[in-house]
């Protein structure tokens, strides 16, 4: 943890912000892990990163009175079971809110700003390369990807119910959780840019599912057994589309996201090898590719709502 001490030589040089610069304002900036873990004074509960560079972090931190300085990436946090006041002052501008259930807070990348908060707090955060951004929005056909706007205690219960369903993931490293947080990023993305930026991002309706050659590379990559990467970026190429234009057209042809297919898919797997099988639980979770029984059983609770072995009992 960074134990840099913050040195000032009167009240308005600590209420002074460093002003984001108008062309690539994050590549002067700190790492954004770095600088929570720094301002917040703990470390995070879970954090899991991706290929792409955007990270999902879950953190449990006490009372704030402190400025946080330009970060890398974009954050955008909601709040768990949480009810505590915020404030935060950007040069002369000041802004207030309540940290709670279904709203947002986003510091855009490269901002600095001093933060009041007055208690405990537990709290969901994105960390969003602006390249991803910019990304999202070359294929959701905006122009630019407008800034995006300071949000304090913002009342989103779409944003904050996209970011909440990471919950569930964050220990998770195998290809399933892992192709989850990749679409969970893009739809997160999108939603930014459609109500958090100056400009709207106009989608184009969508112009059909995948050629048949297309789906059925998609469904043989996604039904491979080996150490095939499973990314949403892998999957798209060998579509020759964009990761959005991809999610779109594959759940146009299947009814499902590429997510939802590979879960049902291993779900069906599981449920044969359980009934059909004697292979002990820990065998069929490394067929699966699970990392760890546990990790398995977690998993198939949560859809079934019953641990492999009930399940396998119940079903024989």
């Amino acid at each position: 943890m960074d134990e840099t001490i913050l040195r000032v030589s009167s009240l308005e040089d600590l209420f002074r912000t460093s002003e984001p610069t108008k062309e690539q304002p994050w590549t002067a900036s700190r790492p954004t892990a770095d600088e929570m873990a720094r301002v917040l004074g703990t470390t995070p509960r879970r954090i899991v990163t991706e290929l792409s560079g955007s990270s999902i972090a879950h953190w449990k931190h006490g009372e704030l009175h402190d400025v946080v300085e330009p970060m890398k990436d974009h954050v955008i946090m909601t709040y768990i079971g949480t009810m505590q006041r915020l404030e935060r002052r950007t040069g002369k501008t000041r802004a207030s809110g309540t940290a709670r259930p279904g709203v947002v807070t986003i510091i855009p990348s490269g901002s600095s700003s001093r933060w009041d908060i007055g208690g405990e707090v537990n709290v969901l955060q994105l960390y969003l390369p602006h390249a991803i951004l910019e990304r999202v929005a070359a294929e959701t056909d905006a122009s630019v990807a407008a800034p995006l706007l300071e949000r304090t205690g913002y009342l989103d219960p779409t944003t904050s119910r996209l970011l909440m369903s990471a919950a569930d993931v964050l220990d998770g490293s195998e290809a399933l959780d892992a192709l989850f947080r990749q679409q969970l990023t893009e739809l997160l993305a999108t939603r930014l840019l459609s109500a958090h930026t100056g400009a709207q991002a106009s989608h184009q309706p969508a112009s059909g599912g995948l050629s048949p050659t297309a789906l059925r590379r998609a469904i043989e990559r996604l039904r491979s057994d080996s150490d095939a990467d499973l990314s949403l970026a892998a999957l798209a190429a060998d579509a020759h589309l964009s990761r959005f234009h991809f999610c779109r057209a594959f759940k146009q042809s299947t009814g499902l996201s590429p997510h939802a297919w590979l879960r049902q898919h291993r779900l069906a797997q599981a449920s044969k090898l359980l009934r059909e099988t004697d292979e002990p639980v820990v065998s069929i979770a490394v067929a699966l590719g699970y990392g760890s029984q546990s990790a398995f059983t977690v998993a198939f609770r949560r859809l079934t709502g019953e641990t492999p072995r009930e399940w396998r009992r119940r079903a024989r």
